[in-house]
């Protein structure tokens, strides 16, 4: 895999307060890459050293194998989308104004642009011709972002960096921007570096996910690496607290993301009226538990079937 992004040793400092700490990680290219952990564990302050809108204190941060003090920083934040948390259009320009405004920076002709808003607006379900000339106090909060997404891809970067983008919204609105991006990035293949504080939602849009504590890296895996071989109780407790606790096993049967095959009899057992969370412990110490439902086994539960759950589809649930 080609390594667009590659922190080398990186520090940061503000006055005398180290906020990141020997921060060593890459980014393949086409991936999404997530940085998650608890607030103030140093996910926003990385992704701003990624564009150069935070310089690092000490160590080396690498775009495309070329060290970023290298780069012009203007020309370097036109390679690179940015959504952020506080929606973030400008309010004096329509929504075709708000997603050219890079393409129209590098140059592009009026009709060229024209067409590239036009084509992202039908991409995202929103009509051209009700929409184009709209002003961002005349959207929803998840057509706002939404348009913030366009702006970001507008000029077809080699990267995006979205900070916490759909935090703010409504759940509904949130799971909508999840699909969205899990369908634009299919489809054009872009590298994201995503940054959340929820461990569900990296989980459902992660390829690989960065666990954040205290401005260090604690664990870099695939979710379902996380799940089954976490480094430490930090990071197990981190995934077990950040999802939903409401969540039973019984609504992963009733959509039937478990097996009914028994495979193996010397397996932990759960009940199928037990939360998620206690399933997570099981997993760590065995690859599957058996589901008992009125004192019978009714199937197995795997790692790789809670994973399948959490980054189900809309079309699924």
């Amino acid at each position: 895999m080609t390594e667009i992004i590659e922190f080398h040793q990186v520090q940061k400092k503000f006055a005398e307060k180290v906020v990141i700490d020997q921060l060593n990680f890459v980014v393949h290219s086409g991936e999404i890459f997530v940085l998650v952990g608890p607030s103030g564990s140093g996910k926003t302050s990385t992704l701003k050293m990624i564009n150069g809108l935070i310089k690092p204190t000490s160590g080396e941060i690498y775009f495309k194998g070329e060290n970023l003090t290298s780069y012009n920083l203007q020309k370097l934040r036109w390679k690179m989308g940015y959504v952020l948390q506080q929606i973030a259009l400008f309010p004096t320009m329509t929504v075709k104004q708000n997603i050219e405004v890079i393409p129209e920076m590098l140059g592009w002709d009026k009709s060229r642009r024209e067409q590239q808003v036009d084509r992202l607006l039908e991409k995202v379900g929103l009509s051209p011709a009700d929409y184009r000339d709209r002003f961002p106090r005349e959207l929803s909060g998840g057509e706002q972002q939404r348009i913030g997404i366009l702006r970001a891809i507008a000029a077809n970067p080699e990267i995006i960096l979205m900070d916490e983008p759909f935090s703010a919204l409504d759940p509904l609105s949130r799971a909508s921007l999840q699909e969205l991006v899990l369908s634009l990035h299919q489809e054009l293949g872009t590298t994201v570096v995503f940054v959340t504080h929820n461990m569900e939602e990296a989980v459902k849009l992660g390829n690989r996910i960065g666990v954040m504590k205290d401005g260090q890296l604690i664990q870099c895996d695939t979710p379902e690496k996380l799940l089954k071989q976490p480094n430490n109780a930090f990071v197990q407790s981190f995934f077990e607290e950040t999802n939903q606790k409401e969540i039973l096993v019984e609504e992963l049967i009733a959509l039937g993301f478990y097996a009914k095959e028994i495979t193996d009899k010397n397996v932990p057992m759960i009940e199928i009226t037990a939360p998620l969370t206690q399933v997570y412990a099981k997993l760590a110490q065995a690859p599957v538990v058996q589901i008992i439902n009125q004192g019978n086994v009714i199937g197995e539960l795997s790692g790789q079937d809670v994973f399948a759950f959490l980054s189900r589809k809309e079309s699924n649930k």
